[in-house]
């Protein structure tokens, strides 16, 4: 899967289309993710010992991987991700995540 946990990214299909939010969580044996305010669904919870009111909670619930793009701030459009080798000053050779309409080169967490 190409999109990570922090990745800023754009909805392109479904209710939510063209909404930019940030990746919460992901699952990639389902290829789905969790983006921040995007499929907010209502939750119905019982109530328990650390929510002992319960009620209705409003959550972001999974959607699958292929309806989003990774975004790029700076040019504020959408790419599909790609792969490229660098070189850094030392010599060593590391594989980076790029934007493959704007060419930017996608930061990870790390």
């Amino acid at each position: 899967m190409k999109i990570k946990k922090g990745d800023k990214v754009q909805v392109i299909t479904g209710t939510y289309k063209d909404t930019v939010g940030e990746v919460l969580a992901c699952f990639p044996k389902e290829d789905r993710i969790i983006v921040e305010g995007v499929n907010v669904v209502k939750k119905h919870m019982k109530p328990t010992q650390e929510n002992p009111d319960g009620g209705i909670v409003e959550k972001e619930a999974k959607i699958h991987v292929s309806n989003v793009m990774i975004y790029d701030e700076k040019a504020k459009k959408a790419g599909r991700v790609g792969y490229k080798f660098e070189t850094d000053k030392k010599g060593n050779t590391e594989k980076v995540r790029v934007n493959k309409k704007t060419g930017a080169v996608i930061k990870g967490k790390k």
